[in-house]
């Protein structure tokens, strides 16, 4: 059963959530003293969070802000603002989603499930040597720096990852990314890699990805 947080400072909405999400099968806790609320953030086991950006003592975003540096569970912005200022800022500073009040029950659900599903095998947390692997966020971060990975190299770079000091073929990477060989333009896979390698270069890992000519590649 997944666990949902709710930081909301309306008594009365917070009951009301608590209700229908208790009601639609998940585990519900809430938070209700809004002071280091990033901090309690952390020491709770929330699968979700459903985050207010209007709070008695902090910002919603910036709470977000700070969360994101330690945390990749999935957060969805409760508010009453309907500007797009407010929508742009907490995208960028992090949330997976962003729900205007009086929001929607089905709805709310409908984007609750989604998310829940879409991160479910992906919050996690991976490394590599001494990086940090993001596939949530789609990053690696070693010690102060970050890179951010692409769609198709963060597949290809979990897949090698997966099978780490092992020939993978590139038919094996065409069909991780493609799922069917035969609609594959050769050449972009090689990009991918090239890009790829290159941010890990950045990161100090000049030789973590090795070409096996006529084989693979290994990633060590």
């Amino acid at each position: 059963m997944n666990t949902i947080l709710i930081i909301e400072d309306d008594s009365a909405l917070r009951e009301e959530l608590k209700t229908l999400l208790t009601n639609s099968g998940y585990n519900v806790e809430a938070i209700t003293e809004f002071v280091d609320v990033a901090e309690q953030m952390k020491n709770k086991a929330a699968d979700l969070i459903l985050l207010d950006i209007t709070l008695p003592n902090e910002n919603g975003e910036a709470i977000l802000q700070q969360y994101r540096k330690n945390s990749e569970t999935p957060v969805i912005m409760l508010t009453s603002r309907t500007g797009d200022m407010d929508e742009v800022l907490s995208i960028s500073y992090g949330a997976d989603d962003y729900i205007t009040k009086p929001y929607n029950p089905t709805i709310l659900l409908l984007r609750i499930s989604a998310i829940l599903k879409r991160t479910s095998k992906t919050v996690k947390a991976i490394s590599y040597r001494d990086v940090k692997v993001s596939v949530a966020k789609g990053s690696l971060t070693r010690e102060d720096k970050e890179q951010i990975l692409t769609k198709n190299e963060m597949l290809i770079f979990q897949h090698l990852l997966d099978h780490v000091g092992e020939i993978v073929s590139r038919d094996d990477l065409m069909t991780v990314l493609w799922d069917n060989d035969e609609f594959l333009n050769d050449n972009a896979l090689s990009v991918n890699i090239s890009r790829l390698r290159t941010k890990l270069e950045d990161l100090g890992l000049e030789d973590a990805i090795e070409t096996r000519k006529k084989q693979g590649y290994i990633l060590k």
